[in-house]
Parts: C-alpha cells; sequence; structure tokens
C-alpha cells in the first residue's frame, strides 16, 4: 500500500471521541463543518495523510513552509472537553486505487486508536427547497443502533450509489469492525453551502449528541477562506471534480 501517514506530533491519535471525516464535493459542505471545527475550537496538526496519486500541488502551510499534497489530521478539543478528530484538505487522489488506499488506511488508523465512531460528512444536489439530512451505513449493527436512538437510517440513498473516499469509507468499515456512519445534507450545490453546512453542525449536536459549537457565523466565516482558496488553485479543483460533474445525482464527500 502506497498510503503513508507522517505524524507531526505523537505517533497515534489521542483518546477521542468521533473522527469526522470530509474532502471537497458538492457544496463542500462537510470541508466547511471540518474546517470551521479546526478554526474556532483549539486544535492542532498531528498528522498528514500522504499518497503518490494525490495532485502534484504543493502548497504553504499555515507556517509558511511548503508542504506536499496531503489530508491533514488535526485534534480538536470541543467545549465540553471531549476531542475530536478531523481529517481534511483540499484534494483526495486522482486515481480509483488511490482512493481505495487512503481509505483502508484511514480505517485501520481508526482501528489501531479504538475510534468509537466515524462521521462521514458529504452534500447531496438538491432542489433550494430540499433540507434533509440522510443517514446511511454499510453496516447492519450500525444501523440497528442508531434506529434503537430514533434516528431514522434511508433505505432509499444514495440512489446513484457513492463515489471517492467518502463512499469507500462507509462501504468498507464493516471488514475494520470500525462502526461508521455516513452524514449526507442536502445542498443547492453551490460552491460554498453555509446554509447546509450549518443544518449538518446542527443536526450532529442533536442527533449525536456531539457539542460542535459551530453556528452561521463560524460557517460562512470558514466558507469566505475557501472560496479564496479555491480561486487560487481552481486548475486543481477542475482535476478533481472532472469525473464528479458527469453525474450530480451522486453523494460527494
Amino acid at each position: 500500500m502506497k498510503t503513508k501517514i507522517h505524524w507531526i506530533i505523537g505517533n497515534g491519535l489521542p483518546e477521542h471521541s468521533a473522527i469526522l471525516e470530509a474532502v471537497p464535493g458538492v457544496g463542500n459542505v462537510g470541508k466547511i463543518v471540518v474546517d470551521a471545527l479546526v478554526e474556532k475550537h483549539p486544535s492542532r496538526t498531528i498528522g498528514w495523510i500522504l499518497h503518490p496519486d494525490f495532485p502534484p500541488h504543493a502548497t504553504l502551510s499555515s507556517n509558511g513552509l511548503l508542504a506536499p499534497p496531503r489530508l491533514e489530521i488535526n485534534s480538536v478539543l470541543l467545549p465540553d472537553g471531549k476531542t475530536v478528530i478531523t481529517i481534511g484538505g483540499d484534494l483526495q487522489p486522482m486515481t480509483a486505487n488511490g482512493q481505495y488506499e487512503v481509505a483502508e488506511s484511514i480505517l485501520a488508523m481508526a482501528k489501531e486508536n479504538k475510534t468509537p465512531q466515524i462521521l462521514v460528512l458529504a452534500g447531496l444536489a438538491a432542489g433550494a427547497e430540499d433540507r434533509n439530512i440522510h443517514v446511511i451505513c454499510a453496516d447492519s449493527g450500525v444501523k440497528k443502533s442508531l434506529q434503537d436512538i430514533d434516528i431514522n437510517v434511508t433505505d432509499e440513498q444514495p440512489e446513484s450509489g457513492m463515489i471517492g473516499i467518502a463512499g469507500l469509507l462507509i462501504s468498507l468499515s464493516p471488514l475494520h469492525d470500525v462502526p461508521t456512519i455516513g452524514l449526507i445534507a442536502e445542498t443547492i450545490g453551490a460552491s460554498a453551502d453555509t446554509l447546509a453546512a450549518d443544518r449538518l453542525s446542527s443536526w450532529i449536536e442533536e442527533g449525536l449528541e456531539l457539542p460542535l459549537d459551530l453556528d452561521l457565523d463560524s460557517t460562512e466565516k470558514t466558507a469566505k477562506k475557501l472560496l479564496a482558496t479555491m480561486e487560487v488553485s481552481g486548475d486543481i479543483d477542475e482535476i478533481l471534480n472532472g469525473t464528479e460533474k458527469q453525474n450530480d445525482s451522486n453523494f460527494y464527500a
């Protein structure tokens, strides 16, 4: 396997309540939530996920040093004192093989570090009046545990399947025995749908009792930074989204 996890702090994950994963996609809904968590709460980058099939686009890190293409692993301290781990970035591998290997590596890391649950955050292109949050999973035991706490797990979506790291993380999770839930917010599909991101973070707080403590101001501030980044790296985004634009009915992370 070509995936490499480079630890910046320590050599594994600290004790945590959940991993939240998101990469760019329709409305960038999940990415806004993950980035807003890192920006609003005390956080630190503890590792990088590297793969040779990431777009060859090195970028300046927060300390002004050139860093390789990567997904960042961040430790975030929530207001209630609990820690969550976020995995996110501006890209994912450009090949099916690379996406599979990165998903497998994330699940193996979660298993090794006894992760209680992975939340895969994504968006689904829908109409302006559609505001549902779809809950999906790949494990019958996880489905039953959600239904036991009155969370409706959809049986109808994703109608067209699910591509990229997001779909692989969820569908492969039973093989690693890591409870994994997909949370998919319907979005108008704009470059940065802050309203959908706000609905998604509120659902997580109420449905899973995970106090993310985000608000619309937080997500809007993060979205502005995201849009500025997208303007700089438009060519890379076009490469990444080339296959996604073929079918807007799919889910994306």
